[in-house]
């Protein structure tokens, strides 16, 4: 059953004035660097000050010794640890490194800062930057850009924020540049990024308010990030979820530490980066939420025919895609869901024995709900994907205010909905995730807080049977119909003559256009 929110969950981005003023900032100090590489001196710096700027609050109580920091030891590094702060010894600290911006020598400084926190820190080792001193990068912009981050918390209560905890700002800010260095790389930024929108459409829709959620593709960990925000929006607790993630890319994999560190959560993502197929770090998780963002289409996989993942049959080596979605389903607890992204061939592809898996899966009643959405939504291609939602058991769940879905399944077409915020990238309004995810619980809940009707057009709620008839076929669009078109009342033979005559005039300005360009042209000597 959905809860209601505590405040408004977008509220965390919704003012991004001084974020994108940052930003703007920082880039202008990127100079000739590529996006790509920038990034990692970008953010370690950003994490740099949040531990820092975390480290002298927590520090400030101890000095105070009032209540329960009485008799506290503000240089004992377990008084930090045993409230999850990180120790930031003396080289390290922010105020240290910003005095020395202007010096020659700063990007050893911040080097020999990043060793000693990853050395007093063993939750850290391996995972920050260690390479400011490289001869390529510029020790006075470097300089620059460690007073334009020192400046985070000021230049929030200057924006008239009701908080002064830099380190709250300092999550967004990571949160608004990981987004905004995506955008920068284009294509490669999709390997590391999923769009906030496309990320809040999967949390809401399965509302994880608590138990294990886990990610195998887990990218910057955004999933997580905001399957916390979730919890603290709608009344809950953080700690109330347990995080897993695997990440196959090593410099992405940090990102996703630092991500979820910055921001207080802890997470198992196993020793080390790793190909989930080649090595699953988490063999015997069976995790209550599964939410990913997996490659699309990857047609370069290890596969190991045996493997006991392929419980709905072998998937092809050229198409790693119900490879990922088995891998999913083998994971998840006896109640557990999954929501996950995939391309639009994933819902209807018959090449290579994908058809009869997805058949085995429709016929074991896992697929809950499909949802189709717009094209455009992502930095790494503008091509339409599609949102699975599978679950282990559809039957009714008191506890969880679920109605007995059993042989169901709900199709959402969200195509024509989001709104273009550049010209080339799309993205999905409030409005537009408060209707396909009120539709969803609609359907799902026992006791909705709007009943669930189908919306030719928009929405359907199948049988097993219909699909079946459908070829095990999952576009959403084969199911919701044709939107009906609204009649006018203006009858056809009226409207046709109205519709040819507007043809015909623009037309005759077209003419009338057409004259006047040419006898520009002709006037400067480009007569044709």
């Amino acid at each position: 059953m959905a809860r209601t929110k505590s405040k408004d969950s977008s509220s965390s981005t919704a003012n991004i004035g001084f974020e994108a003023k940052l930003w703007l900032t920082a880039d202008k100090l990127r100079n000739n660097m590529d996006a790509a590489e920038y990034k990692h001196v970008v953010l370690g710096l950003i994490f740099l000050k949040y531990i820092s700027d975390t480290f002298e609050e927590h520090r400030t109580k101890l000095l105070s010794g009032d209540g329960d920091y009485a008799g506290a030891n503000p240089e004992d590094p377990d008084e930090y640890k045993a409230e999850n702060v990180f120790w930031v010894p003396g080289e390290s600290r922010w105020s240290h490194l910003q005095a020395s911006a202007k010096q020659p020598n700063i990007g050893k400084l911040v080097d020999d800062a990043m060793v000693a926190i990853e050395r007093d820190n063993p939750r850290l080792k391996g995972v920050l930057p260690k390479d400011y001193a490289r001869p390529a990068l510029d020790k006075q912009r470097l300089g620059e850009l460690i007073d334009v981050i020192a400046t985070i918390a000021l230049t929030a209560a200057s924006e008239g924020e009701k908080t002064h905890r830099s380190v709250d700002l300092l999550g967004r800010v990571y949160e608004y540049f990981l987004t905004r260095f995506a955008s920068a790389e284009g294509k490669n930024g999709g390997q590391f990024y999923t769009p906030s929108c496309v990320v809040r459409c999967l949390v809401e829709m399965l509302a994880p308010y608590k138990g294990r959620i886990y990610d195998p593709a887990c990218g910057s960990g955004g999933m997580f990030v905001q399957s916390e925000k979730f919890v603290e929006s709608h009344g809950g607790r953080r700690g109330d979820i347990s995080v897993y993630g695997q990440e196959s890319n090593a410099t992405t994999r940090r990102l996703a530490v630092m991500n979820l560190a910055l921001r207080g959560i802890e997470a198992d993502f196993g020793p080390e980066h790793e190909d989930t197929f080649r090595r699953d770090l988490h063999p015997d998780l069976r995790a209550d939420y599964v939410l990913a963002n997996p490659p699309f289409n990857d047609s370069d996989w290890f596969r190991k025919d045996d493997d006991v993942r392929w419980q709905y049959g072998v998937p092809p080596k050229g198409n790693a895609n119900f490879a990922w979605v088995q891998h999913f389903i083998h994971h998840l607890a006896p109640h557990g869901m999954a929501g996950f992204v995939l391309a639009n061939g994933s819902m209807s592809s018959s090449q290579s024995g994908e058809g009869e898996i997805r058949r085995a899966i429709v016929d074991a009643d896992l697929v809950d709900c499909m949802v189709a959405l717009p094209g455009q939504l992502f930095y790494s291609t503008q091509i339409p994907v599609c949102l699975w939602f599978v679950t282990r058991d559809k039957g009714a769940d008191k506890a969880r205010g679920f109605r007995d879905r059993r042989r169901q399944t709900l199709f959402i077409d969200a195509r024509k909905m989001g709104t273009l915020i550049d010209r080339v990238h799309r993205e999905l309004t409030d409005a537009d995730l408060d209707k396909i995810t009120g539709v969803y619980h609609g359907w799902r809940d026992s006791a909705p807080a709007v009943a669930y009707e189908n919306m030719t057009g928009f929405c359907k709620s199948s049988t097993t049977t219909e699909i079946a008839a459908h070829g095990y076929v999952l576009t959403p669009g084969r199911y919701v119909g044709a939107e009906e078109v609204i009649d006018e009342g203006e009858p056809f033979e009226e409207k046709m003559p109205r519709l040819v005559a507007e043809l015909q005039a623009q037309f005759a300005e077209s003419a009338e256009l057409e004259g006047v360009i040419r006898a520009g042209l002709e006037a400067i000597g480009y007569a044709g």
